[in-house]
């Protein structure tokens, strides 16, 4: 994991706001100590979670996209340090590995024109070296028992999250994503539309199910491809539940549930289909922040939940004044997903 750039005890304390009578995650979560190997440490922790950060939007851009989910990582890290340690969550259930090092990749793309062909293909060939890098480091933390907290970055890190599980786990794995789009788009050179189809192409992704799908930016391309493989693939709508109320939303849970918990699944979340979330792709119309903890919480209470992924959101895209914000969901995702998770595996 030489692509890694390591969170150390003194960078969680930097980042953790103490208070008299309060002990906050950042007091109590783990950090991989000096001179010490990543990889042999993760099999000796006691923390059951890892966090792992990706703080890149190369992906995004190559996909057409607002740059700006690479701000989603420090966001996130400083609100999650920041959480009350109490009986409810417990900061020492988790070890804060650090984050992918694309510092040199994200100075590469930025002259880069995704109208120009040439740019689009070297786009692209970035993604596709995150993707290596990505699925060697999920690799590592599934392999070494644990389960990984994925913030930050496109949507195209699915899949190097998939990958890194299917191939820790020796078989094809399943995904349920919370989404206004599917990221099952042609295989046309990798960039945040096409993470899914890409592991399903290539044999790492099994089962998949895209909960909350829009309507209106879904192509007909796509649709047709999803019908034919029907077996494998599936998706409710958004406006089925909330706007038409064909379909229940608790009972969409159930319905995606039963289709991808027959085996070891990602739980993925793309924060762009929540409205007002600043993201490459914001939307006025979905569902609720409250719909979506429950979807998580929904999906963290199954022994078969291998990971949790949470992309898209981007911090530099807000109101500087309230950028916080994002972090502090995704630090409700986070804790909402532990808790569910210690309801199955008790700590």
């Amino acid at each position: 994991m030489e692509n890694l750039i390591i969170f150390t005890v003194n960078d969680l304390a930097k980042v953790t706001n103490h208070r008299s009578g309060e002990i906050k995650f950042g007091e109590k979560m783990l950090t991989i100590p000096k001179g010490t190997d990543p990889a042999a440490f993760l099999k000796t922790s006691d923390a059951k979670y890892v966090l792992f950060g990706i703080p890149e939007d190369i992906g995004v851009r190559a996909n057409y996209g607002r740059p700006g989910a690479a701000s989603a990582w420090k966001s996130a890290i400083g609100s999650i340090a920041n959480i009350q340690h109490n009986r409810f969550c417990k900061g020492s259930q988790i070890l804060v590995l650090g984050q992918l090092d694309v510092r040199q990749e994200m100075e590469d793309v930025e002259d880069l024109d995704f109208n120009k062909f040439d740019d689009r293909v070297k786009l692209s060939q970035l993604v596709e070296k995150i993707d290596k890098e990505v699925s060697h480091i999920i690799f590592n933390i599934i392999k070494s028992g644990k389960t990984p907290i994925i913030i930050g970055g496109g949507h195209n890190n699915a899949y190097g999250n998939i990958k890194g599980t299917a191939l820790a786990k020796g078989k094809p794995v399943n995904a349920v994503n919370f989404d206004a789009h599917s990221d099952f788009r042609i295989l046309e050179g990798r960039h945040s539309g096409n993470a899914f189809s890409y592991a399903f192409e290539e044999g790492f992704l099994k089962k998949y199910f895209i909960f909350g799908l829009h309507e209106n930016y879904t192509s007909k391309s796509v649709l047709d491809i999803i019908k034919k493989t029907d077996d494998r693939v599936r998706y409710t709508t958004y406006d089925s539940i909330k706007i038409r109320k064909e379909k229940d939303f608790i009972q969409e849970l159930v319905n995606a549930s039963d289709f991808v918990q027959t085996d070891c699944y990602g739980i993925e979340i793309d924060l762009d289909a929540i409205p007002n979330i600043p993201s490459s792709a914001m939307t006025l119309s979905g569902f609720s922040v409250e719909e979506l903890r429950q979807f998580v919480t929904f999906f963290g209470k199954n022994k078969n939940a291998a990971y949790l992924h949470i992309s898209e959101g981007a911090p530099d895209l807000g109101d500087e004044k309230n950028s916080h914000l994002i972090g502090k969901l995704i630090g409700y995702l986070v804790t909402d997903f532990i808790k569910a998770n210690n309801s199955i595996y008790p700590s």
